[in-house]
């Protein structure tokens, strides 16, 4: 039973540190930013979302437990939320 119990605490660490995670830089209409930020933290696998200044008015961090779950995310979810006119995606590939 204990031997049970190390292994699922490994493999859950080992599904934490190899879930996909993306940074989102997002491009929003004049005057939507703040709208389309509160659409987004009410939408599942965001972890972050922050306004920013530069060429992005929004980046979100997103991790999801395999790479469609990102991709859907993006494509069905945050594509459809009026304001949004552009979406870069950066996935990581490590710490």
């Amino acid at each position: 039973m204990r031997q049970n119990r190390i292994a699922r605490l490994v493999n859950s660490r080992r599904r934490d540190h190899l879930a996909p995670r993306a940074y989102i830089l997002i491009e929003t209409a004049v005057g939507k930013t703040n709208e389309v930020a509160d659409a987004l933290k009410n939408m599942p696998l965001m972890k972050a979302v922050d306004t920013v200044t530069g060429p992005f008015d929004i980046i979100a961090i997103a991790e999801a437990d395999d790479l469609p779950d990102i991709g859907d995310l993006i494509t069905d979810g945050m594509h459809r939320v009026p304001g949004i006119v552009k979406t870069v995606t950066c996935l990581s590939v490590g710490s």
